[in-house]
């Protein structure tokens, strides 16, 4: 328990939370996935989906939801105009690696967007760094050995500049299995797991793990999400797999909706509560504001306005009385305020 944490990165992390100390943040940094999803619902090509159409929808869902948020996550290609229009209560993360994986080779490997730094970020007002990658235990070790010194790299640049580092891991099927479907679910807790384990390591100045619920709630026993009836894991099983997850973390972590429906996240971070996972929050992207997506097709940036602030607040408000019951504050996972030493520096 306890940590050492710089003034600066600590006065950061903190805006990005709210006044109990817990992240209630919105995502909105989707790109690739977010161009397709407009171009389907306005009936046209992925790559007629322009930039001015993208930074459109970014500032709607920033301008209507971050009253109701501690943070909004963006991305540099297409947030920067959203960032100007969120609520003053909102702290700011940017993302920095590109969006989807190099597949001129196996093991999905991650790229960094290739004219962005840190320092460019804190000039744009961002408050922490999040770094999105795929990764599996199960990999090759030599695959996973360039992901390590990926994230140690960029750690250390995060160190030097005294801004919060928010590590995303998504995990996959290295054999390229269905992601979706029973088999994987009953491997995912093992994933992820691995994943929040390894980069507690301080090698890697991880500050803040963005996590996949452990579990694939479709196949939890006696869920809501469970439409099939097919099980992976009984209930109590599935909470095992929240805490044990949980405990091989050494810093502050917070769950990551992964695109599914608002209320089956809603009942996935319920249930991270009961188990009794301490976890400090969300991250939370698609759930909310993903509906919309089909009447900014139809009907354009006023509609989409309307539906946020009808049916978008309406799912934010719901995850954050979720979150007020099930969340614990981010250095509860350190013993408590009191058990942080704060420094004017630290070194990366």
């Amino acid at each position: 328990m306890g940590a050492t944490i710089s003034r600066k990165k600590l006065e950061r992390l903190n805006r990005v939370a709210d006044d109990r100390g817990v992240i209630r943040a919105a995502a909105m940094d989707q790109r690739g996935s977010l161009q397709k999803a407009i171009g389907k619902a306005r009936n046209i090509d992925k790559k007629q989906v322009t930039d001015g159409m993208m930074a459109e929808f970014k500032t709607a869902v920033t301008k209507v939801l971050t009253p109701y948020a501690s943070a909004i996550l963006l991305d540099p290609q297409w947030g920067i105009p959203a960032s100007k229009t969120r609520s003053s209560n909102a702290g700011l993360l940017m993302a920095y690696e590109m969006s989807g994986y190099d597949q001129t080779g196996p093991g999905r490997l991650p790229l960094l967007l290739p004219d962005w730094t840190v320092r460019k970020s804190i000039e744009l007002g961002a408050d922490c760094i999040k770094i999105l990658m795929y990764y599996t235990p199960f990999e090759k070790p030599e695959i996973n050995a360039q992901k390590h010194a990926w994230i140690e790299r960029i750690g250390a640049e995060c160190a030097y500049h005294e801004i919060p580092f928010f590590l995303e891991c998504v995990c996959y099927d290295e054999n390229g299995g269905d992601e979706k479907g029973p088999q994987f679910a009953k491997r995912k807790p093992d994933a992820v797991a691995g994943y929040m384990k390894e980069f507690s390591d301080p090698k890697y100045n991880v500050d803040v793990q963005k996590v996949e619920v452990p579990v694939n709630m479709a196949f939890v026993e006696g869920t809501k999400a469970n439409k099939s009836g097919e099980v992976a894991y009984s209930k109590k099983e599935a909470m095992n797999q929240f805490l044990r997850a949980a405990e091989g973390c050494r810093q502050p972590f917070i769950y990551l909706s992964a695109g599914v429906d608002d209320d089956v996240f809603r009942e996935s971070i319920a249930l991270a509560g009961e188990s009794g996972a301490c976890f400090a929050g969300v991250l939370c992207g698609r759930a909310t504001w993903k509906e919309g997506i089909p009447v900014y097709g139809k009907d354009g940036a006023s509609a989409l306005e309307a539906w946020l602030k009808d049916r978008g607040v309406k799912n934010i408000e719901a995850l954050n009385n979720v979150l007020a019951q099930a969340a614990k504050p981010w250095h509860a996972k350190y013993g408590g305020m009191d058990q942080i030493k704060v420094v004017d520096r630290t070194t990366a």
